[in-house]
């Protein structure tokens, strides 16, 4: 029989319904033992909160905890409390501080600017937008977000090597934790494929996480033709030629898609992380000095090295990066498909593709 995997939800989620809950005991004097709030993506979460309490006796300042549950992803925060504390401010603004165990933003090219604490974009809209639920007007309110374990838990993760100091981040595109169990997420990620073949799609889009899909979809690509691929990009490329497949676009960041330029096809961090490497080899091929070239290898991130690159007037290296995850991929199966790739920043702009991606991408917008 097959096992349907759990989702969990984030650690941004888990601080949202802190929120909820926090103002419906603030709003209606009443602790409630879960909360339902609705994910950036319109997946509704039903969270349950394990404690409430009220610091104040005017209830304007109040702490909630939930605990992490990850659902079958292999996360280290599962388990964890995450607390969050709500006070009311004058004025109109949402502001969110870092407690214990969150860590600060030090270096740049991250999502969040240097001194905020390591909220992301993502769980802050998910907040503000809970309390939209509440109020009519905008309310000031100080959001405060603690995770003790997480002072532990950031040995284990890429921050202190990214410039996150004194915790972990508070994560989360969406809110809804997918199950990324090896295996059986390998497996649940092919039938996209067959879907898509089914609808009519003859070139199918991968992309490696959301950055990806809504970048081609803010391009005009139909969702259907998109293909989440994670970090599994060799598995899903023999999966679609199995399914005789000819045509593929690569559309992604430039950090997921310049570890397939360098050859690697499982994508994960742990396993392989060249990207400043590639990065650095495929501009100083085009001509950037040695000393830009030291630059780019003591970036923070892709996007940083982006912006070294632009200084120099180089954006000729992303065509050649593009060209190079092609020939990459394409050898990988044996040159059965044909395929092309789009490069993109954080922010979703386009950066360059190959000759092959700019004709693949009028024909697919034709069919969508």
């Amino acid at each position: 029989m097959k096992k349907n995997l759990r989702s969990g939800y984030t650690t941004g989620a888990c601080a949202a319904a802190g929120v909820k809950a926090a103002l419906i005991f603030m709003t209606m004097n009443k602790i409630v033992e879960s909360v339902e709030i609705t994910a950036l993506d319109g997946t509704i979460l039903t969270i349950p909160i394990n404690n409430v309490e009220c610091r104040m006796q005017n209830v304007e300042l109040i702490t909630v905890e939930v605990i992490k549950f990850y659902g079958d992803d292999p996360d280290i925060t599962n388990g964890a409390s995450v607390f969050t504390t709500i006070k009311k401010i004058d004025g109109k603004e949402i502001i969110f501080k870092g407690g214990v165990g969150i860590g600060k933003i030090t270096r740049a090219g991250l999502a969040v600017p240097i001194g905020e604490p390591a909220i992301n974009p993502g769980p802050r809209q998910l907040i503000k937008n809970v309390i939209k639920e509440f109020f009519n007007e905008p309310i000031g309110f100080e959001i405060e977000i603690s995770i003790p374990a997480g002072v532990k838990l950031a040995k284990k993760t890429l921050n202190p090597i990214l410039g996150i100091e004194g915790g972990i981040s508070i994560i989360g595109t969406t809110g809804v934790l997918r199950p990324m169990s090896e295996e059986a997420f390998k497996k649940s990620l092919v039938p996209q494929i067959d879907v898509a073949l089914a609808a009519g799609f003859k070139t199918l889009i991968f992309v490696p996480g959301k950055i990806g899909e809504v970048a081609a979809i803010n391009f005009g690509i139909s969702k259907q033709a998109i293909i989440q691929t994670s970090n599994f990009v060799g598995y899903m490329l023999e999966a679609a030629n199995d399914r005789n497949v000819k045509k593929i676009i690569f559309f992604g960041h430039i950090g997921k898609l310049a570890k397939i330029a360098a050859g690697v096809f499982y994508t994960h961090n742990r396993i392989a992380d060249g990207r400043l490497e590639t990065i650095a080899a495929y501009s100083a091929a085009e001509g950037l000095d040695s000393e830009g070239v030291k630059k780019i290898l003591n970036a923070n991130t892709t996007d940083e090295a982006t912006k070294i690159i632009s200084a120099a007037n180089l954006e000729s290296v992303y065509q050649k990066i593009a060209e190079r995850v092609s020939i990459r991929a394409k050898r990988y199966i044996f040159n059965e498909i044909e395929i092309g790739a789009v490069l993109v920043n954080r922010e979703g702009k386009i950066l360059g593709m190959d000759n092959i991606a700019s004709e693949f991408l009028k024909s697919c917008q034709k069919e969508g």
